[in-house]
C-alpha cells in the first residue's frame, strides 16, 4: 500500500513540475508577438502608465498573442500588458465589460471562441503605457 501513495506522490510531483517548466519561458507566440510589438513602438517613448484610456472606437484594439492589447488613437499608442497574458489569442473575441465610459484596467474582459462561441479566458489587464514620438 505505501509503494501505491509514493507512486502517486512521485508521479503528481513531477507532473507538477513538468506543468512549471512549460510555464517559466516565454512560448513561441510570445517571442514573435514582443518582436513584432517592439517593431510598432520602435522610435518612441513611454510615458506615465495609466489605468483607464478614453477608446471610443473598438476597432482599434488589437491583440497581439499572449503578450499585449494595443490601442492606437492618433499619434499615441497604448499598451497593456495583461497579469496573465497567455489568455490572449487574437482569433479569439474580446467581450469587454465596462465599468465606466473609459476602457480601463479594471474591466471584466473575456475571450470566446469565435467558432463555437464558448469562453475560453479571462483578461485581467495592467496599466496602459502610452507610446509617443520624440
Amino acid at each position: 500500500m505505501k509503494t501505491r501513495y509514493i507512486g502517486i506522490a512521485a508521479a503528481a510531483g513531477a507532473l507538477a513540475l513538468s506543468g512549471c517548466a512549460t510555464t517559466a519561458g516565454p512560448n513561441r507566440f510570445q517571442v514573435r508577438e514582443e518582436a513584432r510589438l517592439a517593431e510598432l513602438l520602435q522610435g518612441r517613448v513611454a510615458g506615465t502608465p495609466k489605468s483607464c484610456i478614453s477608446a471610443f472606437q473598438m476597432n482599434r484594439l488589437e491583440v497581439y498573442d499572449h503578450t499585449a492589447i494595443v490601442y492606437r488613437a492618433g499619434d499615441t499608442i497604448w499598451v497593456s500588458r495583461p497579469t496573465e497574458p497567455r489568455s490572449l489569442d487574437a482569433s479569439d473575441i474580446l467581450v469587454i465589460k465596462r465599468t465606466s465610459s473609459q476602457l480601463c484596467k479594471q474591466d471584466v474582459i473575456r475571450t470566446v471562441d469565435r467558432t463555437n462561441g464558448f469562453t475560453t479566458g479571462i483578461v485581467f489587464l495592467g496599466d496602459f503605457v502610452p507610446y509617443t514620438r520624440p
